[in-house]
């Protein structure tokens, strides 16, 4: 492996965002030094300035972002790309910084912008358009998971349908109400599809305590519920009903979640979120993202369908990422 290029991924707290990092770190030639940032409490939620800056930056709690200077920086999110622009400018420019997602400014600083469908951007010829975003699959840890977790949903009634569900997110609603019209939508299309069988909800980081709530009260009687709870708690089946459900119903606010299960192969059915009517100050740059896009990609090529249609058949795994070749090449024709 060639050593003679210093690369480093700055990325944050979100496990998705890191995923699509460390795909493409992984792929390349060169060793790759992660920095790991953890950010003060105000701009962990909160969107801090969009500045080529450490203001947010909790630096005793963080990997250190000091010389010697990398070649080349991969990057995603707000928070981490600030601290990347920060770094390219300590390095005099000389760096190169590719982004996935598109930056919130300062575009004609980064080299390469690998943008996926749920985002709008403007025509930039550092821009390389996807229609994915590159989350992998870890398919040892589900392989692992089915066996672990055979026996308790083996047992299950079939079939086994798992509801995966998000939370509210600029600009979608999830609240008692939605949540209790999911219950509803769920029951009725699982009783037209193949009757019966079982129905096992888990939440997940962004469901909110009073949504939950009222996913507990709707639940029928052959329904299962697992809420996410910070620092663990309960075993989490996520793992599990991803090797070992028969179908899947997926809350639209969740990328990560409907790419998963759509490179899974697994039969798939997407529950839409309303939007809030009237977006709140400081919501106007969510309108660059729209999540229905990657609902379309799935839609238009058969990995999935509106929640009430017939669910799809089940199809072969992803063995690969569409995208990641071509990615990896223009990372690399940056510094090579």
């Amino acid at each position: 492996m060639s050593t003679d290029k210093r690369v480093w991924a700055i990325i944050g707290d979100k496990l998705g965002d890191n995923a699509q990092v460390r795909t493409v770190a992984a792929a390349l030639p060169w060793p790759v030094e992660e920095k790991q940032l953890t950010f003060w409490k105000p701009f962990r939620r909160g969107k801090p300035w969009f500045l080529p800056s450490l203001y947010h930056v909790d630096k005793r709690a963080s990997a250190p972002l000091a010389p010697p200077w990398p070649d080349l920086i991969l990057t995603i999110g707000r928070r981490p790309a600030m601290a990347a622009l920060w770094t390219k400018r300590q390095s005099g420019g000389r760096a190169r910084l590719a982004i996935f997602g598109p930056p919130k400014g300062f575009a004609s600083q980064f080299d390469l912008i690998v943008v996926p469908a749920q985002y709008k951007a403007a025509n930039h010829a550092a821009l390389l358009r996807l229609d994915l975003p590159l989350l992998p699959l870890n398919r040892a840890q589900v392989d692992a998971a089915r066996e672990g977790w055979r026996e308790r949903l083996g047992r299950l009634p079939r079939p086994l349908t798992a509801v995966l569900v998000g939370g509210a997110t600029q600009p979608f609603v999830f609240d008692e109400a939605v949540a209790q019209q999911l219950v509803r939508d769920v029951v009725n299309a699982t009783q037209s599809a193949q009757g019966g069988g079982t129905l096992y909800f888990t939440t997940s980081r962004r469901t909110r305590p009073n949504a939950a709530d009222a996913l507990q009260r709707a639940l029928p009687a052959n329904a299962l519920l697992h809420r996410w709870q910070a620092g663990g708690g309960e075993e989490n089946p996520y793992l599990g009903l991803l090797g070992l459900a028969d179908r899947f119903v997926v809350t639209g606010d969740s990328v990560s979640m409907l790419v998963e299960v759509a490179r899974l192969g697994s039969p798939l059915a997407i529950f839409g979120l309303p939007v809030r009517r009237r977006l709140l100050r400081g919501e106007h740059n969510e309108k660059r993202r729209d999540l229905s896009a990657i609902h379309e990609v799935l839609f238009s090529t058969g990995r999935a369908v509106h929640l009430g249609e017939p669910f799809p058949s089940p199809r072969p795994p992803d063995e690969t990422l569409p995208g990641l070749t071509e990615v990896v090449r223009r990372v690399r024709a940056l510094i090579e």
